[in-house]
């Protein structure tokens, strides 16, 4: 910290109690001063000598047969005037950051200026300040902060206005040409060497890294930085990635953790007025700058505090630019009154419509460009795909929600293009969580959610589920186990190498999906027949044909036990209907369950009462 001496004589100020301050000389002292409480008994010779206030207030004093002058809102109070005194005196007085303003705004009142004396106070703290502390990053920090105590006298005196141009200045340094010492407390990239009180200093020059200011301002009110960080960036050289991290670090230090503390009557004021200030301040360029995550936690901030509809707008928009950066958590945004539901499902949707806009946007512009243009398309396209996998995330974490209508539900799960979602996992574990949670639907309505998904895009863990969960439609259970069925089919036949049959296995229709139960289970029938024909038809002797017919076996027994024993129900039930149909499957009259060896068990049992939900 720089520092500056005045004076050569020694200190004789002495106190006489808290109020009382007085000079020890030889001549009897001639004036008292009152500055706040604290009384001054002092000399009016070597006082009326530097200040051109004092002169005339001594003047009217003696006009009134009064030694005593009262002086009211002395900027800088009795600590402030004693500084002053002591240098009409010539005792020496020190002058640092953490003194210096209120040294200066007490000169200024007191009117020392050099038309009363040559080289007077306010002419040498004028000197110390622009060559000393408007150059040192720490004190011109300490200064501002006084200054705040101050007002108006610093802000009249520019005081402030050149602390915030020094320190803006100095944030646009090469960070290879920092050579003052600084406060960076988070993660390091190289060795470092703690230096004095906290403060770290990089071995390497080149190691300096470009938001090696944010931290140290952080301190400093609301105001004082939203002055700072708008001329930092009105100066044009600033990264917004680091405007973004400085904006970030700030907002971490001053907004409470807990929601009633955020939403108090004591802090919500200011509070409300810390968030409006960050999203004003945020990068112009809405696609850089700030983490998603960090905009999440600022729009939940924003509604809690209440803030104005058109800030939450403007932190929407930029939301949806990297939606796919988000996690399910940074999605859970508390639900205000007169919402019903625990989450603000509206404020999802609309974030993810907004995405899907500027999406539609950017593929449009893609598709109008040159070659080159590809490139963005399959980037663009990924990130789709990151959407659907979180949107399905926070469908299951929002169905837990006994509130949340069917309608919702099925809005948000189609905000996103089918192609987001190749696997359907996901919105099945979500679809799954909501039957559970809202046992009370109707038929259509389990019919309707159930539609969402695709059962040919299931993974085989989530269709062996699905067959046995009892809370899905039994049209839907049946679906899933006849595709789970022809691709076990379709890989017994693969080893059989047989392109046609292989090909016949794997083609699926939507027709398919749309048979009837019985008529599902005839198709299925003569699947599981030309399967077991292939398989006895290879020699018995071979290696290889044994190892075919101990993979067919196995790929018979690829459904569980109960949900083949609902085959055996429905095989049962549709047999009458069916009998003079099938011709194809008059070469075996077995069921699809009495081809797998040891299930020789009877399917009389309600198949509904057999299906169970492992969730």
């Amino acid at each position: 910290m720089k520092f500056m001496k005045l004076g050569f004589k020694p200190d004789s100020f002495q106190s006489d109690g808290k109020c009382i301050r007085y000079v020890t000389s030889d001549l009897a002292t001639d004036v008292t001063i009152n500055i706040g409480e604290v009384k001054f008994y002092l000399h009016k010779f070597p006082l009326l000598s530097k200040s051109n206030h004092l002169q005339k207030l001594v003047l009217k004093a003696s006009e009134e047969n009064s030694d005593e002058i009262n002086m009211v809102d002395f900027p800088g109070g009795p600590k402030a005037f004693e500084i002053c005194a002591k240098f009409c005196y010539g005792m020496t007085v020190t002058l640092n950051a953490y003194n210096v303003v209120a040294a200066r705004c007490a000169a200024e009142y007191l009117e020392m200026t050099e038309d009363v004396d040559r080289g007077n106070l306010i002419f040498k703290i004028e000197v110390f300040l622009n060559s000393s502390i408007f150059r040192t990053w720490k004190d011109s920090i300490i200064v501002l902060q006084t200054a705040k105590s101050l007002l108006p006298w610093s802000e009249n005196l520019k005081i402030v206005g050149r602390c915030i141009d020094s320190i803006a200045s100095k944030t646009s340094v090469d960070p290879a040409n920092i050579t003052w010492s600084y406060t960076y407390n988070r993660k390091l990239s190289v060795p470092e060497k703690i230096v004095g009180d906290g403060m770290k200093l990089r071995e390497k020059i080149e190691s300096v890294p470009k938001d090696w200011w944010v931290e140290d301002i952080c301190e400093l009110e609301i105001d004082l930085y939203k002055r700072i960080m708008t001329a930092v960036k009105s100066k044009g050289r600033m990264d917004g990635a680091v405007i973004g991290e400085a904006l970030k670090t700030y907002a971490f230090r001053w907004l409470p953790d807990s929601v009633d503390a955020l939403v108090s009557n004591v802090h919500s004021w200011r509070n409300k007025l810390l968030v409006e200030t960050i999203v004003c301040l945020l990068p112009s360029d809405k696609g850089v700058g700030c983490s998603c995550s960090f905009l999440l936690k600022l729009l939940k901030v924003a509604i809690l505090v209440g803030m104005d509809d058109s800030a939450k707008e403007d932190l929407v928009k930029r939301i949806s630019l990297n939606l796919h950066e988000a996690s399910v958590n940074d999605l859970l945004i508390p639900a205000q009154s007169p919402q019903t539901t625990l989450y603000d499902v509206e404020m999802v949707q609309s974030i993810v419509s907004q995405y899907m806009m500027h999406e539609k946007h950017s593929q449009d512009l893609d598709a109008a460009k040159n070659e080159m243009g590809c490139t963005d398309l399959i980037l663009g396209h990924g990130s789709l795909l990151s959407v659907g996998k979180l949107i399905d995330g926070y469908l299951e974490e929002i169905a837990c929600d006994p509130n949340l209508s069917l309608a919702s539900f099925i809005d948000l799960s189609q905000s996103i293009p089918e192609f987001a979602r190749p696997v359907h996992d996901g919105l099945y574990k979500a679809i799954d969580m909501y039957l559970k949670e809202h046992p009370g639907l109707m038929k259509a309505e389990r019919k309707k959610i159930c539609a969402l998904m695709d059962v040919k895009k299931l993974t085989m863990d989530a269709s062996m589920h699905a067959a046995q969960n009892e809370r899905l439609p039994l049209r839907v259970v049946v679906q899933v186990l006849f595709f789970e069925q022809v691709r076990a089919a379709a890989g017994v036949q693969s080893l059989n190498n047989n392109p046609r049959d292989t090909s016949y296995s794997t083609t699926n229709t939507d027709e398919e999906c749309d048979k009837t139960p019985v008529e599902d289970c005839n198709s299925l029938k003569n699947q599981m027949s030309q399967v077991k024909i292939k398989e006895d038809g290879f020699p018995k002797n071979g290696k290889l044909a044994k190892k075919n017919s101990k993979s067919s076996k196995i790929g018979m027994q690829l459904l569980p036990s109960r949900s083949r024993r609902i085959f055996d129900k429905l095989w049962v039930v549709g047999k009458t209907h069916v009998e003079n149909k099938s011709s194809e499957t008059s070469g075996s009259s077995q069921s699809p369950t009495s081809m797998v060896p040891g299930d020789t068990k009877s399917s009389g049992i309600s198949s509904r009462h057999r299906r169970h939900s492992i969730s």
